[in-house]
């Protein structure tokens, strides 16, 4: 499996107890979706490699722990730390009509309720502090902030993005 074909679920934050158990930051908005995994895949010299569970037990904070199969000590387990955890995209939950995961705006025409089309999604920025569509206009990335306010809404049918952008929030990219 590929990148392409995944997504992250979170990453190994550190080694728990002696025997080989590891806690996983999840970064998902409903961890409880993800309780019952048989199995991660973690990156390792940027391919992904499967593991296979015994447990994974969710934490309080984003957190869960897992022990893996056949990893039995803390040495087996400390090179772990810090690997992207991932999962098939088929393991994501089924959302609403009106819900969307980000990975999926990629491609989308954004469109501002004053200026009309500003250009298309070509990446998401899934940033500690914000997240962000990154859209090219007028040949220069333009960051937006994924927001209730700024975003409207997003039709997922027609592959457009509606906002209302921050005034003078375009203008700061196109200034030389």
């Amino acid at each position: 499996m590929n990148k392409d074909q995944s997504f992250q679920l979170g990453y190994v934050s550190k080694v728990h107890g002696l025997r080989g158990e590891v806690v996983v930051v999840l970064d998902v908005d409903y961890p409880e979706d993800y309780e019952g995994i048989e199995h991660l895949f973690l990156e390792q010299k940027s391919r992904l490699v499967p593991f296979f569970l015994e447990h994974f037990v969710l934490q309080p904070g984003n957190k869960a722990l897992a022990k893996f199969e056949d990893l039995n000590s803390i040495e087996q387990v400390e090179d772990l730390v810090g690997l992207g955890a991932y999962l098939p995209l088929t393991a994501l939950p089924e959302l609403e009509e009106d819900q969307y995961f980000y990975h999926d705006l990629i491609g989308f025409e954004v469109f501002d309720e004053t200026k009309g089309l500003i250009g298309t999604v070509q990446i998401v920025y899934d940033l500690d502090t914000q997240n962000l569509l990154g859209v090219t206009h007028q040949d220069k990335e333009v960051l937006i902030p994924i927001q209730d306010g700024i975003i409207q809404k997003v039709d997922k049918a027609a592959k457009k993005v509606f906002c209302q952008l921050p005034e003078g929030l375009l203008e700061i990219y196109l200034e030389d």
